[in-house]
């Protein structure tokens, strides 16, 4: 049995948002994430995640984030800019690191931000962006819940360009930050597509016909090979 899944899956709770990634791609939005091994307690990113979880030990995952998603190869992610998250133990060589870079300062002696601080923030922030606790803590609906982050085999795409947002101004702010990053978006074509999960068995029509419906814009052959990929949750279950 393979350790990995040699596609990525992003999964989410409803039809209407699987519907929604079917017609738009992937919209990056700002998360808290646990970075209690910096000595703050979470950042915020845009992101949106991925995992390359065998089929045969999904259910886990779906069970928390939801039984809709999509499926696609490597090569896609590797085209548009995925990563592996890092993952840390509290202590160690990476979470050194990361913490004495935080608090390296490059400043003139006389006060003056030269460029390279200005780069170097942005390297810094989108590098402990693709880093994570192997264990930590999670904000689910503003509810904190505990989470061995290991096991989810994460992988991420984060956008070229955006600004970090700090718990205490997250709520405030995090509209308005995703209205930023959305022009960052990913996207696909149905080639890049092996998966297309929901549900229940009686929900394929649905999105079967709302890809029929929807997704004209591509040749006919390619959409009736992106609906042969719809499968569902159910299904899988029965099987394992």
């Amino acid at each position: 049995m393979a350790a990995k899944a040699n596609n990525l899956f992003h999964f989410t709770k409803s039809i209407e948002f699987l519907k929604g990634i079917l017609l738009n791609g992937f919209e990056p939005r700002y998360c808290l994430e646990d970075t209690g091994y910096l000595g703050i307690e979470y950042v915020g990113y845009p992101m949106t995640c991925f995992c390359d979880i065998p089929i045969s030990r999904i259910s886990d995952h779906t069970d928390f984030y939801g039984e809709y998603g999509i499926g696609l190869t490597k090569e896609w992610g590797f085209r548009n800019g995925l990563a592996p998250i890092i993952y840390t133990p509290p202590t160690g060589a990476i979470a050194d690191l990361t913490k004495y870079l935080l608090k390296l300062d490059l400043k003139e002696p006389d006060g003056t931000v030269p460029k390279v601080q200005s780069d170097f923030n942005e390297h810094f922030f989108r590098l402990i962006s693709l880093v994570k606790p192997i264990s930590g803590k999670m904000v689910v609906g503003g509810t904190i819940v505990e989470k061995d982050f290991y096991q989810e085999n994460e992988w991420r795409y984060v956008p070229k360009e955006f600004s970090v947002l700090f718990r205490d101004k997250f709520e405030d702010e995090k509209d308005a930050k995703n209205a930023d990053v959305k022009a960052q978006k990913i996207t696909y074509l149905p080639s890049d597509v092996k998966y297309i999960y929901v549900k229940h068995d009686a929900e394929i029509p649905i999105i079967f016909d709302f890809i029929q419906n929807n997704l004209g814009t591509y040749p006919l052959n390619e959409i009736k090979i992106l609906t042969s990929r719809i499968i569902s949750i159910e299904t899988i279950a029965r099987d394992l």
